[in-house]
């Protein structure tokens, strides 16, 4: 079974994006791509805003039961790898 989660939000210059992660494995995979583009970008390194979302989706998934909590950690430590944090405002 494929682990892929999507989420759409809108730049600042309010262009829709789609952003897509996946993992394989342990590893985490995360494309995203604008409205008006036809092709993905792949992102090595990717930012931590999406990281953040990634993990507001995650969370709220692990909450409904329908994903285990190693998902929602290892994103977390990814996040706090790259000097990133989130806020806790969704009660955990």
């Amino acid at each position: 079974m494929r682990n892929i989660h999507v989420w759409k939000n809108t730049t600042i210059d309010g262009e829709k994006r789609e952003v897509r992660a996946e993992k394989f494995g342990k590893k985490w995979r995360i494309q995203s791509k604008l409205k008006h583009e036809d092709r993905w970008t792949y992102y090595d390194t990717p930012l931590v805003e999406d990281l953040i979302e990634l993990r507001r989706v995650l969370w709220n998934k692990y909450q409904r039961k329908h994903l285990a909590f190693e998902d929602v950690a290892a994103v977390e430590k990814l996040i706090l790898d790259m000097g990133g944090s989130w806020e806790s405002t969704d009660g955990d």
